[in-house]
Parts: C-alpha cells; sequence; structure tokens
C-alpha cells in the first residue's frame, strides 16, 4: 500500500525533542564512567552499572534522526534546499568545537595530523579506517560525519520510502536488527585492525540504525504502524536495558537496545499525534533537548580539558570530590551547550539556512485518514552526531566483544 500525497503539514512531536536529552544524558554518563573520574571503587562501580550501555545512546540518535527527518521531510523540497538547511543546524556548531578543540591540543603541545584535521573539519573522517583519523581532533564529531552521509542519501531515498509497499517498508524493521546482529561475525571480513572501526565508525554499518527509524516513521506517517504505547514501551526498554546490563553479550544488545529504542521512539511520537501527555514534552524537557546536540559535542572536550588542567586526568577523584565532578562537569557542559546553542546554532540557522522563499512550495505529505489535525512541522531531532582514541575511554558506538 502507498500513502495518497496530501498537502497538510506533518504534526509537531515536541516529545522527540526530550527525549534527545535522556540520549545525550546517556552518551554523557558513560564517558564520565569510562574515565573514571569517581575514584572510590564503589561508587565507579555504581556509576559503571548504571551507564554501562550508555554509548548506545548515539545508536537512539541515529534511529530518532532517521524518524524525524522522514516525517518531517517536504515533499517537492529540492535536495540542495534540504541539504542547506541541515548543514545550517550542524555545522557551526561544529566549527566552533572543532577550532576550540585545536585551542586545547596547541595549549598541551599535542600533534595534531593535519591530513586528519582536514578530514575532520569536512565531516569525512568517519570514512576513513585509519587510527589518527576518524577519533581526530573533537573526537566525538565522527557521528556527525555518519549524519552528513545519511542527509546526502536521503533525498534520494525518500522517493522510494513514499512509493513503497507497506510490507517491504516492515521487511526493514526486521533486516535492520539483523544486520546489526551480523556485523559481529561479519567483522571478520576486514583486517583486524579495522574491525573496531568497520562495527562502530564506518557509516554505512551506523546506517542500519538511521533507516530503522526512517521505515518506522514512514508507517506511522500512513497510520500504518502498530506498536505498543508508551508506558509498555517504555517498561520494555528499562528491562532490555537491565536484562542487557547483566547479562546479554555485547554481540547481542546494539541489536536488542535498537528495538527498544524505536519501540519508545514511535510511542512517543503516536502521544504527540494523538494530543496525549508525555513526561518528555514538558518546557523544560524540551530545552533540554533543544541544547542536547551542543551538549554532545562539547561534554567529552571540557571533561578532558578540565582534569588535564587540574591534574587529575587518570587519576580519578576521591571521596565525595568524584561524584560531585561529575555533577560539576553536568552542570558545566549544561551552559557552555546553552551558550553555543543560543549564540552559534540558532543565528546561524536563521542565516545559513534557506529563505522562506526557497523553502516554499509543496508541503509534506500528512499522516493518513484517522490522525488528529496537524499542526506545523517540525525541525529534526538529529544526532549528536579521527586520531587515536584514548585507551582510557570507551568512545560512544556500539561496544566490541570481550
Amino acid at each position: 500500500m502507498t500513502s495518497a500525497p496530501t498537502t497538510a503539514r506533518a504534526p509537531r512531536l515536541p516529545s522527540l525533542t526530550g527525549l534527545r536529552w535522556m540520549g545525550a544524558l546517556l552518551v554523557f554518563g558513560f564517558h564520565a564512567g569510562t574515565m573514571r573520574i569517581i575514584a572510590e571503587p564503589q561508587w565507579q562501580a555504581v556509576m559503571g552499572k548504571v551507564f554501562s550501555l550508555g554509548l548506545s545512546g548515539v545508536e537512539f540518535f541515529f534511529i530518532l534522526s532517521g524518524f524525524v527527518l522522514v516525517w518531517s521531510y517536504r515533499d517537492g523540497e529540492s535536495g540542495w534546499t534540504f541539504l542547506r538547511r541541515r548543514a545550517a543546524k550542524i555545522y557551526p556548531n561544529h566549527v566552533v568545537t572543532f577550532l576550540a578543540a585545536l585551542a586545547v591540543a596547541a595549549w598541551f603541545a599535542d600533534p595534531v595530523l593535519p591530513w586528519a584535521a582536514i578530514g575532520n573539519l569536512f565531516l569525512v573522517q568517519a570514512w576513513i579506517p585509519l587510527n589518527g583519523y576518524f577519533y581526530s581532533i573533537n573526537n566525538v564529531s565522527w557521528s556527525l560525519s555518519c549524519e552528513l552521509a545519511f542527509y546526502l542519501c536521503l533525498p534520494l531515498v525518500v522517493p522510494w520510502l513514499r512509493r513503497a509497499r507497506t510490507g517491504v517498508l516492515r521487511a526493514v524493521l526486521v533486516a535492520a536488527p539483523l544486520l546489526i546482529l551480523a556485523l559481529w561475525p561479519g567483522q571478520h571480513l576486514v583486517p583486524e585492525e579495522q574491525r573496531w572501526w568497520f562495527t562502530q565508525i564506518f557509516p554505512v554499518t551506523r546506517s542500519f540504525e538511521f533507516w530503522m527509524g526512517a521505515a518506522a516513521a514512514e508507517l506511522m506517517r500512513r497510520n500504518r504502524w502498530r506498536g505498543p504505547g508508551l508506558t509498555t514501551s517504555s517498561l520494555a526498554f528499562v528491562a532490555t536495558w537491565v536484562v542487557a546490563a547483566l547479562w546479554i553479550r555485547a554481540e547481542f544488545w546494539a541489536a536488542l537496545l535498537a528495538v527498544a529504542y524505536l519501540l519508545v521512539i514511535t510511542a512517543a511520537a503516536d502521544a504527540d499525534v494523538r494530543g496525549r501527555r508525555t513526561p518528555w514534552r514538558s518546557r523544560p524537557m524540551r530545552w533540554l533537548g533543544e541544547v542536547s546536540f551542543a551538549f554532545y559535542l562539547v561534554h567529552v572536550l571540557v571533561m578532558v580539558t578540565v582534569l588535564r588542567l587540574t591534574g587529575d586526568w587518570g587519576t580519578g577523584l576521591p571521596g565525595w570530590r568524584g561524584p560531585l565532578a561529575v555533577l560539576g562537569f553536568l552542570l558545566l557542559t549544561l551552559a557552555l551547550a546553552a551558550v553555543l546553542h543560543r549564540w552559534v546554532e540558532e543565528p546561524m540557522m536563521r542565516r545559513l539556512g534557506p529563505s522562506r522563499r526557497a523553502r516554499g512550495g509543496p508541503a509534506p505529505a500528512a499522516p493518513a485518514p484517522g490522525v488528529p489535525a496537524p499542526r506545523a512541522a517540525v525541525d529534526d531531532t538529529g544526532a549528536a552526531s579521527a586520531g587515536e582514541p584514548d585507551p582510557s575511554i570507551e568512545y560512544a558506538g556500539r561496544r566490541r566483544p570481550d
């Protein structure tokens, strides 16, 4: 079945904006734990247990990005206009944090590979399977390199999504987790020194998550999505998280969490479309979600820089100083993210994005009949999204098996 074109615009999804903050918080907690800021073993153990799977927050962002971009995609809009709007969203923050990371490297006299820096600046580093490249400069920007690849593909794929049969879209939802699962035996097809890159960084393999979200969005757009409500999905996610953290091998939990994340995202979106209240659409949660992209880009840079300046890098802080430092890093990063969002991200999106006339034309197709009356289209909820990785940090991505 294909969807009939309409001229109504896609309903807003404020709950997904709030959910972005939870994804960013998971990644922050994971990195704070792997940096071992907390020296006390019992407190560090608690941090490790709670955020052991927090690196999957990037997986959440990729799924969420695919969902929101397809949901809000403006049919009839040129690919150039779409790409210009996406570049206006991610590049200003990326350039500022790129320059900040170079300044920190210069302060500490850290070596910088010139070609790696160029690759990072133009967000192609995720395609380079060499240590010293994909995690270069501001290491978390590897996910933006993946996002840029998804953006380049989306204008070509959306017409197919709009025409695809419902059964084909559902087959994508089944195939994507299976492909994620197949990465573990599949990594043996590449040289051993490139397996981390292949499973964690390579835009093609990370696109499985993005297209999973995209297919779900098209199904919901047609009112063909059939999934549990938000309460059931949230409980299923918590249960999956606990089971995966305690008993599931790393080869399996990435695929399981992809399904759990998708259920929460679609349930929250469905609640918004139907006008139901959710805990994610409050004003504070929406604000946190709006600054989460900037938060993601600065959080590792802030923690590593401060710890190196204070001489606590790699040693951990004893007693109550450890947990207090984590809280302080959270608040400091949030404050810097708010500044970056307010004075860089928002004004640059207005200045660099397409004009109103360029954004004109046919509006995106709306969900099928039976969905409540739509409102204005929502902007994307994308990710967040190299150098030799520091052995003391396990960077956001799917964890390699032990």
